[in-house]
């Protein structure tokens, strides 16, 4: 019964009248007056971002802010985190590729709407980043690689918070959200973007071919997840890193094998 009137309750609230509203409420210059508030109620450090506060016109701009080119070094020789965020799980694709979060297992092909894709990845690794509204929402390359594909799935997006992934309906594979697939030196890889509740809002700003580690390839306009997609046997996860755990941009996440 809980599941569904979460579900039901989101479903009613999540339209696109709903999300018009929300985005020109946030890109507006009335919603500046509520960055204070925003920073205070999500407990954000300012130390790091490159513009003063102050400078920022909207909620908007605040909330895909860009932070100082020395707060988030990138490690060497290893695969690193696109985002600032918490590692929601990190583990091994099952069966006909089908990955567990928050006690629900998700199919690959699914969230792809690519079968022949999904089974590419068969018995690989994968790792779920979620970022809440505290959050840079900026998006990195994890490594140096090409892009191969590129596509955009989906059309709502549902909360991708610990509640909305363990009652809402599929999520991940339901939600908007953009796939990359990259060729890099230990096997492809794939970057999932999933938008979330209310703005389905995935900017490229890396519209080339060619991903540099480290490099800003986009950015979220509101909370939003990541997932890492690897190839059998083509990386190990650091040892150190658990479910739970937060991270930033350029930490560690595994390395090549």
């Amino acid at each position: 019964m809980k599941k569904y009137l979460y579900q039901r309750s989101i479903e009613l609230t999540n339209g696109a009248f709903t999300s018009n509203l929300i985005r020109q409420f946030a890109k507006s210059p009335k919603s500046r007056r509520f960055i204070p508030g925003y920073i205070k109620t999500y407990q954000i450090s300012t130390q790091d971002i490159k513009e003063p506060v102050e400078s920022f016109p909207t909620l908007h701009d605040f909330f895909v802010r860009k932070l100082t080119t020395t707060s988030r070094p990138i490690s060497d020789n290893v695969l690193v985190s696109p985002v600032d965020g918490k590692i929601e799980i990190a583990g091994d694709l099952k069966g006909d590729t089908q990955f567990l979060v928050k006690g629900q297992y998700y199919s690959l092909a699914d969230l792809l709407g690519d079968q022949e894709l999904a089974n590419q990845y068969q018995q690989g690794k994968y790792v779920v980043l979620y970022l809440s509204p505290a959050d840079y929402h900026r998006i990195h390359s994890p490594v140096n690689g090409d892009v191969k594909k590129q596509y955009v799935l989906g059309k709502k997006s549902y909360p991708v918070n610990a509640a909305g992934l363990q009652y809402g309906k599929a999520p991940l594979s339901g939600n908007y959200r953009m796939i990359t697939e990259l060729e890099t030196r230990f096997g492809n890889m794939l970057v999932v973007k999933v938008g979330a509740m209310f703005v389905n809002s995935i900017k490229l700003t890396e519209t080339g071919s060619d991903w540099r580690k480290g490099s800003e390839v986009g950015y979220f306009s509101f909370g939003s997840t990541v997932v890492l997609f690897f190839e059998a046997n083509s990386i190990k996860f650091v040892e150190d890193m658990s479910n739970g755990q937060r991270i930033k941009v350029g930490e560690a996440l595994g390395n090549m094998v």
